[in-house]
């Protein structure tokens, strides 16, 4: 296959990749009736990882917008699935926790996610995978510098 060809496709394909994903997460999150979204849920993920993080750090890990971070914040605080808690140091910067309701939540919907995965990836070499997930880590180096993401 031409290397053209390949470089024209690959963004594309990764842009459907990513469309598809997103949709079959809504479909199962709606079927399954979770009481949050795919987006709130990925919040919860970076938490569980964490324990805490300040906001900036949720929107770097997470690679969106202060105003889009501190929406979903908002929602998962009124259920009770994060908390504020002030810095000791900084009067007006919280730090986020995730609340033992919050990890009950997201460790019972992360099984679903992880059957949901396997089923994207089913039928494929490990091999593959493992060069795909470099070749994707190195695009994302090469296009870090370039996407300006307000934080």
């Amino acid at each position: 296959m031409p290397q053209n060809f390949l470089k024209n496709k690959v963004l594309f394909s990764l842009g459907v990749t990513a469309l598809l994903s997103k949709i079959a997460q809504l479909q199962m999150f709606a079927h399954k009736q979770f009481p949050i979204t795919p987006e709130q849920h990925f919040i919860l993920s970076i938490l569980s990882e964490n324990k805490e993080l300040y906001q900036r750090q949720i929107c770097e890990i997470a690679y969106k917008d202060r105003p889009n971070v501190t929406r979903l914040i908002n929602i998962l605080e009124e259920k009770g699935l994060v908390k504020r808690v002030p810095d000791v140091n900084k009067r007006k910067i919280y730090k986020i926790i995730i609340t033992d309701e919050g990890i009950k939540l997201h460790n019972h919907i992360k099984q679903h996610m992880i059957a949901l995965r396997d089923e994207a990836v089913k039928d494929i070499q490990t091999e593959d995978m493992e060069k795909c997930l470099n070749v994707m880590l190195q695009m994302i180096d090469n296009l870090e510098p370039i996407a300006k993401i307000q934080i």
